[in-house]
């Protein structure tokens, strides 16, 4: 069941000067996502999705419009505020996992915990947690490189919940795996949403963004479908 307004997009606008024009890669954005949905935002390259994510990951200011993030307006807040909340409330899966290469799994899991000054033990605790959640517990020592594509994205999905974040923005989470890896993937998803998180997935496969439970379609950095999915 979704509950109370998370994330409100108000008139968002990102405007990139281009020689003599304007590329307007959103283009008056309206979006609510409300906690506890799952929603799938679809577009092609150029459509604005990405822009769409990075805004609602902080990792791109609009040119104008608004961000209310539980009501609180972040449009505008500083490097600092802005990256204190994503630490706090974002979980970032990637297509590439983004993993660090010298760490083993156990570190690179508990690395944003470090960031956030957590006290070792608690990290400990934090960091097991998440390795059982993703059915990974037994690779905690290895290194990236000794995982196949499929564990490296458990390893990216249990640092992204470590911190048990409100909100999952998911970026093409299946584009670097194989047809049933990803569709595992994608149930796993599914489960964590029926667990409780919001999850916002970013991809331009139809087939992947009917795993969510609603699809945003956007092209020329506008929304052109906002729909309940069937599934």
């Amino acid at each position: 069941m979704t509950g109370n307004d998370m994330i409100n997009l108000i008139d968002i606008y990102k405007i990139y000067p281009m020689g003599d024009e304007d590329v307007h890669a959103l283009d008056g954005i309206n979006l609510t996502i409300k906690e506890n949905e799952f929603v799938a935002i679809i577009g092609q390259s150029g459509s604005g999705k990405s822009t769409c994510m990075n805004i609602i990951g902080f990792l791109d200011t609009p040119t104008s419009g608004q961000y209310l993030l539980n009501g609180e307006d972040v449009s505008y807040m500083s490097d600092d505020e802005q990256a204190h909340l994503r630490n706090n409330t974002l979980g970032f899966i990637f297509q590439q996992y983004n993993l660090i290469q010298k760490l083993n799994v156990y570190e690179n899991v508990e690395l944003p915990l470090i960031y956030r000054g957590i006290h070792e033990k608690d990290r400990r605790d934090m960091v097991e947690t998440a390795l059982e959640r993703v059915g990974i517990a037994n690779k905690s020592k290895n290194l990236p490189n000794q995982l196949s594509g499929g564990q490296q994205q458990r390893v990216s999905i249990a640092r992204a919940l470590v911190g048990n974040p409100k909100i999952i923005l998911a970026d093409e989470p299946t584009g670097a795996l194989d047809s049933k890896t990803g569709s595992e993937m994608l149930d796993f998803l599914r489960r964590l949403n029926a667990e409780g998180n919001t999850l916002i997935l970013i991809t331009h496969d139809m087939n992947v963004a009917q795993h969510a439970k609603r699809l945003v379609k956007l092209s020329d950095g506008k929304i052109i479908e906002d729909k309940e999915v069937i599934n």
